[in-house]
């Protein structure tokens, strides 16, 4: 068949009667010039008869579904697992990072509460070092050792740390026995009168003793600081 010709592509709505009328008739009308056409004609005339020997419920019924793959499911199971994976990582990161902020901010508003010098009190760290300097107490008796102690003033009382050792200098003295050390108490005696007991300890027998005790009292409203055994008898005092 001429491609070139006007009526090469209406060969087969011919044959099936898909031709408007006036098409039609200028097409049989062709055909009686142009043996291309009229054998390409020839050729598919037998079309329609094929067709009707289709049944009808095949031609209008719709093609079957393709079954899915069964990697389907798996592969999207996976998926949302590594989604999820990646969402708890993102928030444990996200949280990460709001931790490492607070802690910053944090440090910056002590080191600048730290730097400030308004008067206001601050808390006192435990260990911290005393800055009094120590006292020597008056022995009640004579037992042969010596106590001292150093009321250091801090922002909520005095902190006392005591100290009590052989006269004799370092080492174990030697007419202590390893047992009877008894039990000791610090005990603070306010100026009006107000008597705290902020310490108590077992004496080791022959070692230097360090304790350190803790009283709401400032220091210039103690009177008098005093060791006592455990029976109340006073073994040590340093008058305020």
């Amino acid at each position: 068949m001429d491609l070139g010709c006007e009526f090469a592509h209406d060969d087969a709505a011919y044959v099936l009667g898909a031709l408007p009328p006036s098409e039609r008739l200028a097409f049989e009308r062709h055909l009686a010039t142009c043996p291309d056409c009229a054998r390409s004609v020839g050729q598919i005339a037998g079309l329609p008869g094929l067709l009707s020997r289709v049944p009808l419920d095949v031609v209008e019924s719709a093609p079957a579904p393709e079954p899915l793959p069964d990697t389907l499911l798996p592969a999207l199971l996976d998926e949302v697992r590594r989604g999820e994976r990646r969402r708890r990582r993102l928030i444990g990161l996200a949280a990460a990072a709001a931790v490492a902020a607070v802690a910053a901010v944090s440090l910056a508003l002590l080191g600048a509460l730290g730097d400030r010098d308004d008067g206001a009190p601050r808390a006192e760290p435990s260990s911290a070092v005393s800055t009094a300097p120590a006292e020597e107490m008056t022995p009640i008796g004579d037992g042969g050792d010596v106590a001292s102690v150093a009321l250091t003033p801090v922002a909520w009382g005095t902190r006392l740390d005591l100290e009590c050792r052989w006269a004799g200098g370092e080492g174990e003295r030697p007419d202590y026995q390893p047992e009877g050390g008894g039990s000791y108490a610090l005990v603070v005696r306010s100026v009006d009168g107000d008597v705290q007991q902020v310490a108590t300890w077992r004496a080791v027998p022959g070692r230097t003793m360090r304790v350190t005790g803790a009283t709401s009292l400032d220091r210039d409203d103690i009177a008098a600081v005093e060791v006592q055994t455990e029976d109340g008898r006073p073994a040590f005092e340093l008058a305020g």
